[in-house]
């Protein structure tokens, strides 16, 4: 059974800077590309950051380019979303998934997804 935990989230304020981790267990975590998405109340889940199964690409939205960073252990089977300088619009549940597609910023071609966690930005 395939499961992704997320971990990391909290209430910090503007400026500041959080890590969040996603925990894999029951897949072969190395073959699959990972990406992190993100839901704000009254909002559609919108993709963050993506990273290829080999570490060797990543890609961003505009939005958190320059400020955010995705990376992952495979050897721990975690991937992680460092994220910098943050604002008040990064206030959003964040998921972790998993694709057979490298690089994908649509939500449809993730097959694993976790729970979520809740990342809150005060001004």
């Amino acid at each position: 059974q395939v499961q992704l935990v997320e971990s990391g989230g909290g209430l910090v304020q503007a400026g500041d800077s959080l890590r969040l981790s996603c925990a894999a267990s029951g897949m072969p975590f190395g073959t699959w590309n990972m990406g992190w998405f993100r839901q704000a109340p009254g909002k559609s889940r919108e993709f963050v950051a993506a990273i290829t199964w080999s570490r060797s690409s990543t890609s961003y939205a505009d939005s958190v380019k320059g400020r955010f960073t995705i990376s992952r252990d495979n050897a721990r089977k975690t991937v992680y979303l460092q994220m910098n300088s943050l604002k008040p619009e990064d206030t959003a549940v964040y998921y972790c998934a998993a694709s057979g597609v490298p690089l994908t910023a649509s939500n449809t071609d993730y097959y694993h997804w976790g729970q979520g966690t809740q990342v809150t930005v005060s001004s």
